[in-house]
C-alpha cells in the first residue's frame, strides 16, 4: 500500500554537509588551554615523560595535607592537655587550702575532741628539774 498523501518538503529545512558545526562558547581560559593541549605544544611524549615529576608532586601534596592533619590535631591534644593540667591545680590548689585549714591548731582540737575526748589543757606546762645526783644514783 502506498501512501497517497505527502507532506510538503518546504517545512524541513535543507541540509548543508560544508557548513562548519559552531563549537560552543568557552572561556578565554578554558579555550587557550585547550589550544595549548590540542595545538601541539604539549605532545604525549613530553607529557608522558613528565608523568614521574607530576605523580611525584602529587604524593608531595599528599604529604603535605597528611602533615597539616597531624599538627591541627597534635595541637587540639595539647589544648586539651593545657585545660587539664589548669583543672589539676586548680584542684590542688583548693586541697591543699582545705588541708591547711584542717591543720590549724583550732581545727585540729575540735576533731580531736569530739573524736578521742582529749581537751587542751588550760594551765601551762610544768618543767620538771632533775638534778644529776639523783639520775646516777
Amino acid at each position: 500500500m502506498v501512501n497517497k498523501i505527502k507532506m510538503p518538503l518546504e517545512e524541513e529545512e535543507p541540509v548543508v554537509e560544508n557548513q562548519p558545526v559552531e563549537q560552543e562558547e568557552r572561556s578565554p581560559a578554558v579555550s587557550a588551554l585547550f589550544s595549548f593541549f590540542t595545538n601541539g605544544v604539549v605532545s604525549k611524549e613530553a607529557a608522558t615523560e613528565a608523568l614521574p615529576f607530576v605523580l611525584f608532586l602529587a604524593f608531595l601534596g599528599m604529604i603535605y595535607i597528611g602533615n597539616r592533619h597531624t599538627a591541627e590535631n597534635n595541637i587540639r591534644k595539647i589544648d586539651k592537655l593545657n585545660k587539664e593540667v589548669k583543672e589539676l591545680s586548680w584542684d590542688f590548689k583548693t586541697l591543699k587550702a582545705d588541708l591547711m585549714f584542717k591543720s590549724k591548731q583550732t581545727e585540729v582540737v575540735k576533731r580531736v575532741d569530739s573524736v578521742l575526748g582529749l581537751k587542751v589543757p588550760v594551765e601551762p606546762p610544768i618543767k620538771i628539774k632533775v638534778s644529776q645526783n639523783e639520775y646516777q644514783d
